[in-house]
């Protein structure tokens, strides 16, 4: 009873993510349903950029730092241009440092160009002033400032350090001597108020002077967690010595190709899909529709999976999601391979489920581990195509060992099975064999 109760929760979960994942498309609008699949670039279309940096005046161990600066400085400003989930990653091709940008439904590569292509912009601000030099207004709202004459470039470098006496962490700006004279002089007229740090226009730090700063050094403290302190000090850096990126290569993809894409693969996974379980069922009889319920099972899981993370699918990345697939089958086969030899050396069909998931184990194991490996190198060595492809058929290995192993076999162990009659001889048999 405790099994079948527990095939009847995975097929409860199994239902409940496939209605999930097609709820979109049965008029469901709440906006906790409407989670739709992120689609790649070569799916939906658009503009697929690729952007050479010169790391040349960076030092080797900062480099990677730099990098990552500049790809917040990117994302940022493709946010501001509207759209909805860029894809922006740096690699490393040859010793070359390239960034990648995929803006996915933009069409105006023009237009994407000018806005990636501009150089970040730091600057300070501080609160309008009356004419007898007293501050006009202490509502602290961002229309109140107005433009000093420090920007980024005065701003040496920007670190993250501890306090130490809470080791709360806090940033540390250091300016250089012309900066240093400019800062002081704007700390001195603004005691007890607040000086706002732009980049790129939006606000990314509002911190309260406390007294004159001279000598170019500051910090600012707050309830910083570790990693918002960290990426401010990435953006500051950013603004101050930007990495010089140069366009090498543009691709634009029409909205009509992406769509044919889309259902080219869509049509692949469908009919290959069919096509392993029609030869499940036909092979391996009952064993087989209890593949194809676990199959339904994980490709549920899957698909939820690939929403909730998510996971950009591309035509690589539903290639891995298709070769998951009959992966997930290749283990039922070995467990089923492994019955039928039980049952042949004479062995009743209990005892012959419990011999095949257990002497199937260690092949399953081995091999699943090795596609893991596999996939993990893929990921991390290759490119934005190979690394789609490696990550849906790492999720889709993860999956289908839980799908093959405990879905299947609570599934089988549900079903009469204790005692052998012609029938479920027949229904438990293999191929041809009456």
């Amino acid at each position: 009873m405790k099994i079948r109760i527990l095939a009847l929760i995975i097929l409860f979960v199994g239902l409940a993510a496939g209605f999930y994942n097609v709820a979109e498309f049965l008029g469901f609008r709440d906006s906790w349903w409407e989670r739709p699949f992120r689609l790649g670039l070569d799916l939906q279309g658009g503009t697929h950029l690729v952007y050479r940096a010169d790391t040349s005046s960076v030092a080797s161990s900062e480099i990677a730092e730099a990098m990552a600066g500049v790809r917040d400085i990117i994302e940022r400003r493709v946010n501001l241009f509207g759209v909805a989930e860029p894809v922006v990653q740096t690699e490393n091709v040859g010793g070359e440092r390239r960034l990648i940008v995929e803006l996915a439904g933009v069409f105006d590569i023009r237009e994407a160009i000018k806005i990636i292509g501009e150089t970040p912009f730091l600057e300070f601000k501080e609160l309008k002033r009356d004419k007898s030099g007293g501050v006009a207004s202490s509502t602290g709202a961002i229309a109140d400032f107005i433009i000093t004459n420090l920007t980024g470039r005065y701003l040496k470098k920007a670190s993250l350090n501890f306090a130490q006496n809470l080791g709360e962490p806090e940033i540390s700006l250091e300016f250089n001597d012309d900066g240093a004279k400019i800062f002081e002089e704007i700390t001195a007229r603004n005691v007890g108020e607040p000086v706002a740090i732009f980049l790129d226009g939006a606000p990314i730090s509002i911190p309260v002077v406390r007294e004159k700063i001279t000598g170019g050094k500051a910090q600012i403290t707050g309830k910083f967690s570790v990693d918002e302190a960290r990426q401010l000090v990435r953006r500051f850096n950013a603004g101050a010595l930007p990495v010089a990126i140069t366009l090498i290569s543009q691709q634009s993809i029409g909205s009509f190709l992406g769509r044919d894409a889309l259902f080219k693969s869509f049509h692949a996974a469908l009919y290959g899909t069919i096509a392993v379980m029609l030869f499940m069922i036909f092979w391996y009889r009952l064993p087989g529709l209890i593949a194809v319920l676990a199959l339904g099972v994980y490709s549920a899981l899957i698909l939820l999976l690939f929403k909730l993370v998510p996971v950009t699918l591309s035509s690589a990345g539903i290639a891995g999601f298709i070769l998951s697939v009959g992966m997930a089958v290749d283990a039922n086969i070995l467990i089923f391979e492994r019955m039928k030899e039980e049952i042949r050396s004479g062995k009743f069909l209990d005892t012959a489920m419990a011999e095949g998931f257990r002497r199937a184990w260690t092949s399953i194991r081995d091999s699943n581990v090795s596609s893991l490996i596999t996939s993990v190198i893929l990921y991390w060595f290759g490119t934005s195509i190979v690394r789609g492809f490696a990550l849906t058929l790492g999720l889709g290995i993860l999956v289908s060992m839980f799908s093959a192993i405990t879905a299947s076999r609570y599934f089988l162990y549900s079903l009469p099975h204790k005692t052998q009659t012609k029938l479920t001889r027949f229904l438990f048999g293999v191929g041809l064999n009456l």
